[in-house]
């Protein structure tokens, strides 16, 4: 439509502005770009909350799940093009002088545009641990602990805002998405991450609800997508279109397809349902030794260090379906070992320790 190809020919001209005059602060941006990729959910944000606070950590894999399940449908449903490829194939510029507009490394992102999936997952974690560290101080009753609960609202959301900003104006200058594309982004990640604050049920949800939940995202995704193309509507339309003119082949990864992320959202939800309802679960987090500070701390830098291990694991890609086998076994084994793996291992070596010593 004519106002839809307004509101992208401005893009390109914020995109052009902030590329010539914010050079100088490009590995900044580049930086943030990654601070708001989903897949540091997993492997940071969550080992890090779990440890401290096991619902914050519970709701936090729930509402990223969710919420990227939701940027899914969304990206299929509102047929966003992203700046890098909509430059080169829009009739609207005269003469073919399309502007030129810069790639890099993370540009090339092969879903659909809108909405942003980093500023979604970002605003969604974010709101998560903000309302989460709040709630703390929100019991203060004195007048003092009131007026510094005040401030420590204002600071909190001070950064939370900051960190949206910049996440979506990194999002911007890289060329992947218009402006339009990451507000919309950070505000449907608020709506889902407020939603989530006044769903309890999820501390309690037994394994079989995990599954459930998951068969049901699984099949909603696929029978809408077969359904459509049933009707000769392609949902993987921006594939070809992300092939054909990233700048370097090579910046195209498998991962950011819409199926992989499909897939690795449902094996994160998985591993998590996995870990929560087990014995190694119940023995570690749930004994005497869950309330010391010392074994806290243990599990979470056990848990960081084990987790960046999984990023050496390369997962084939040449055979499609391979890889999102694969990758759903390496999302659900993330979790699980957070929740899991690591507390349990911890607390037989302290316990070791407590026996040895008496």
């Amino acid at each position: 439509s004519i106002k839809m190809d307004l509101l992208h020919s401005n893009g390109v001209l914020i995109i052009q502005h902030l590329q010539r005059d914010y050079r100088a602060y490009q590995d900044f941006l580049n930086f943030m770009s990654h601070v708001g990729d989903p897949r540091n959910i997993f492997s940071i944000y969550f080992p890090l909350w779990f440890q401290l606070n096991q619902v914050v950590g519970t709701k936090m894999i729930w509402v990223a799940v969710i919420g990227d399940w939701f940027n899914l449908i969304f990206k299929w449903i509102l047929f966003g093009h992203r700046p890098y490829w909509w430059v080169q194939e829009t009739m609207i510029y005269p003469n073919q002088s399309s502007p030129c507009l810069e790639q890099f490394p993370i540009t090339c992102e092969t879903g659909p545009g809108s909405p942003s999936g980093h500023a979604m997952g970002s605003s969604c974690v974010w709101y998560v641990m903000v309302t989460a560290a709040l709630s703390y101080t929100v019991r203060w009753k004195d007048k003092s602990a009131v007026t510094l609960h005040r401030l420590t609202w204002s600071f909190l959301w001070s950064i939370f805002w900051i960190i949206q900003i910049s996440v979506c104006i990194s999002r911007v200058f890289i060329a992947t998405h218009f402006p339009h594309q990451v507000v919309l982004g950070v505000f449907a990640g608020i709506l889902v991450a407020e939603a989530f604050e006044h769903t309890p049920a999820i501390q309690t949800a037994s394994l079989r609800m995990y599954i459930k939940t998951n068969l049901f995202l699984f099949i909603f995704a696929l029978g809408f997508y077969l359904s459509l193309k049933l009707l000769d509507i392609d949902l993987l339309w921006s594939v070809p279109k992300a092939k054909k003119w990233c700048a370097n082949p090579d910046w195209i990864n498998i991962d950011t397809t819409p199926f992989a992320g499909l897939v690795r959202n449902l094996g994160a939800l998985f591993g998590l349902g996995l870990g929560i309802n087990s014995e190694m679960f119940i023995t570690s987090c749930k004994g005497k030794n869950s309330c010391k500070i010392s074994f806290r701390i243990l599990c979470i830098a056990a848990s960081l260090a084990t987790l960046q291990l999984y990023n050496f694991v390369k997962i084939p890609a040449h055979t499609e379906y391979l890889f999102y086998i694969l990758s759903f076994c390496k999302s659900a084994a993330m979790p699980l070992t957070v929740v899991a793996l690591v507390p349990y291992c911890v607390h037989s070596l302290m316990r070791t320790t407590e026996k040895k010593l008496n």
